[in-house]
């Protein structure tokens, strides 16, 4: 409670603030999920001036999230990762969000989307080729790297008509790109960039490429445009090219490609490799992945109407993002004051909501921890709030590629089960690693298997 009578979430002290910012740097997932365990729901983190403002109940997402959006801009580290992202979609606010938002949603509506099935079937078709060269030799593969190329590939094909596999640079410059934002984010901007810091360096190659990437990219599609115009590049240079100043509007060109492409292909790649490495170990979860595919696809190649019979496959990709969803943490500042659960939130407070720690709450999962896809079964009913599982976001700014990615997952993990049997290395630990999306830290090695009448018995 203050002075003047407002209710204070609890916290720890604040002789706890430099243990708490070192842990904000070597773990911050730990962080939050101490937090809040030990002192519930709504939490307040006092380091220095600052205070940070954990809400980890259904009703407090709902709040900051969508009844009062309009009171929340981003937060605490967006600011300075948009020294390293730029002002695109990610990052930006107001009007030009809402400009952005216009210009690229067109690009992801179902209809647009479900015809670009078949360019996702074909590569998850060819990730099967490309691991089977492995089958039954007993060496691990990083299918981590292989999803990541995928899910990449498929981006370029579906939101640019552009084969980006031209552009071998671009996934190490995206890697670069990330961990700068990082840095900045877990700095709060003060590391000055004249800095001869090896990250530095290897972020200004990286733009630079990118940036080289992206003016290819434009200028290949002025000299070829679609007929259609119904791609990211082609609306993108539609909508720039109302800025007066040339320099403006290649800004924005490049920040919103990098960000729309970074995100997309990180957030995807990232479900896809925790599911996984979840059915990897779980054999029981994987034979009935494996049953469903031959069910539905059988010896023939996949087909977009077969994505709503892959019930099961959707379950497990359900659970294995609650479990470790791709964004694991939604930032948000305060414009103005603010009430959150009953408890009172100042103008320019940084509030935090985690979807890794919402989706852990044991009030609405019971034995949180456990890799259970029934979770999720349609026809059992239950009493969870809708805001208890946010793997996408939730108000205006609900994740854009939400259908995209799902239809990406849904086929790859079902192709791959129907074809192969992935099974984990004894011995090695994936750890989450919370970047711009919740990474697989020491890649999933796996090895490949044939699916055999002996290996279904063994499996079940």
């Amino acid at each position: 409670m203050t002075g003047s009578g407002r209710l204070v979430p609890p916290g720890p002290p604040r002789r706890a603030a430099p243990g708490i910012l070192r842990q904000l740097r070597a773990d911050r997932i730990g962080l939050m999920s101490e937090a809040v365990r030990e002192y519930g729901d709504a939490v307040r983190v006092a380091i220095g001036p600052k205070k940070l403002y954990i809400f980890n109940h259904p009703e407090h997402a709902k709040h900051v999230l969508a009844d009062n959006a309009a009171n929340y801009h981003k937060g605490i580290g967006y600011t300075e990762a948009k020294r390293a992202l730029g002002d695109g979609l990610l990052t930006s606010e107001g009007a030009l969000w809402k400009e952005q938002r216009r210009t690229i949603q067109p690009v992801f509506q179902h209809k647009r989307i479900a015809g670009r099935a078949d360019v996702i079937i074909d590569e998850a078709l060819e990730l099967v080729a490309r691991l089977s060269r492995h089958r039954d030799s007993g060496s691990p593969v990083d299918v981590l790297d292989e999803v990541t190329a995928l899910t990449l590939g498929v981006l370029g094909s579906t939101l640019l008509d552009t084969d980006l596999g031209a552009y071998e640079s671009i996934g190490h410059s995206f890697e670069a790109v990330q961990d700068q934002a990082m840095f900045e984010m877990e700095t709060l901007g003060l590391v000055p960039r004249w800095l001869p810091l090896k990250g530095q360096r290897e972020f200004r190659t990286a733009r630079a490429d990118l940036e080289r990437i992206v003016g290819l990219l434009v200028a290949q599609r002025a000299a070829n445009p679609i007929e259609s115009g119904d791609d990211v590049l082609t609306r993108l240079i539609a909508s720039t090219g109302k800025e007066a100043d040339p320099r403006v509007a290649e800004r924005r060109m490049r920040d919103e490609l990098v960000t729309l492409l970074l995100a997309g292909h990180e957030t995807t790649a990232s479900t896809v490799g925790w599911t996984l490495n979840l059915v990897s170990r779980h054999p029981d979860v994987r034979r009935r992945l494996h049953e469903e595919a031959l069910a539905v696809f059988g010896d023939g190649r996949p087909a977009y109407l077969d994505l709503q019979k892959l019930r099961y496959t959707n379950m497990v990709l359900q659970e294995a993002m609650r479990l470790y969803p791709p964004v694991w943490i939604l930032p948000r500042r305060a414009l103005a004051d603010d009430e959150v659960g009953g408890y009172h939130v100042p103008a320019g407070a940084d509030v935090l909501i985690s979807p890794y720690t919402l989706h852990r709450h044991p009030r609405y999962w019971p034995e949180p921890d456990r890799f259970d896809p029934e979770r999720f079964d349609p026809d059992v009913q239950t009493d969870r709030p809708r805001y208890a599982h946010l793997p996408f976001g939730a108000g205006p700014r609900f994740c854009v590629g939400n259908h995209l990615g799902m239809m990406e997952a849904t086929f790859i993990i079902a192709t791959l089960m129907r074809d192969l049997r992935l099974d984990h290395v004894p011995g090695h630990r994936v750890i989450p690693e919370p970047m711009m999306s919740l990474r697989l830290g020491g890649g999933l090695p796996l090895t490949v298997h044939s699916w055999t009448a002996n290996t279904r018995t063994a499996a079940a």
